[in-house]
């Protein structure tokens, strides 16, 4: 999944790494699953040509679901909190739970079990090397306003996997967004050293007077 964005300022709380945290954000472990929305074999057939993801999206993450129009089992929040509890990862659930979130402007939608930024701990504790769930909880963090919490999640994708354009883009504009010019021409550099297409860093670090070719 590609997320090209430009980051408007955005973070919620810290992620929650101690004991008590864990537990407050709830256990991993279930009846069913908890399955890897990134594993392949999630999506091979059980049954009659039906993987456990499409069985969970098919029942609870509909395109209506996923669009925040309805609920298609009950409240809307309920199904989401349905689908990461099967998939804590899931990444297009995760992405619908901080648009939910920032519309809302509620940190704990009807329906679901925990808050918002706990799906977003758990996927964490679930898979701390699915680096896409780092850059949707940035984003997230960020369009939430709280851009050092943003900072640290984008730092530790391109830790993950530092040859993607997009997350050393998304980077710069952060550190460009807390006046840290020094940093964001650093990972402007790399982005555009990638191949990515979009100019709007390299238009502010220019107007900013921190641009060199």
């Amino acid at each position: 999944m590609k997320i090209f964005s430009y980051i408007v300022g955005m973070s919620l709380l810290p992620v929650f790494c101690n004991l008590q945290a864990a537990n407050y954000c709830g256990d991993l472990t279930g009846s069913h699953g908890p399955f890897d929305y990134t594993d392949s074999a999630n999506r091979t057939t059980v049954g009659i040509n039906t993987s456990i993801l499409e069985l969970v999206e098919r029942a609870h993450f509909t395109p209506n679901v996923e669009k925040l129009i309805k609920g298609n089992t009950g409240a809307l929040g309920g199904d989401l909190a349905y689908t990461l509890m099967m998939f804590p990862n899931h990444h297009r659930a995760l992405v619908s739970i901080g648009n939910l979130a920032i519309r809302d402007k509620i940190i704990k939608p009807h329906g679901m079990t925990y808050s918002i930024e706990c799906y977003f701990n758990r996927a964490m504790r679930f898979k701390p090397d699915d680096v896409m769930v780092r850059m949707i909880y940035g984003l997230y963090l960020s369009k939430s306003g709280k851009i050092n919490d943003a900072i640290q999640q984008l730092n530790e994708a391109v830790r993950l996997e530092p040859e993607n354009a997009n997350f050393n883009y998304n980077l710069g504009l952060l550190y460009a967004k807390n006046k840290d010019f020094e940093n964001a021409k650093i990972y402007a550099k790399n982005a555009y050293r990638m191949g990515f297409p979009l100019q709007g860093l390299k238009n502010t670090l220019t107007a900013a007077g921190k641009w060199s070719d």
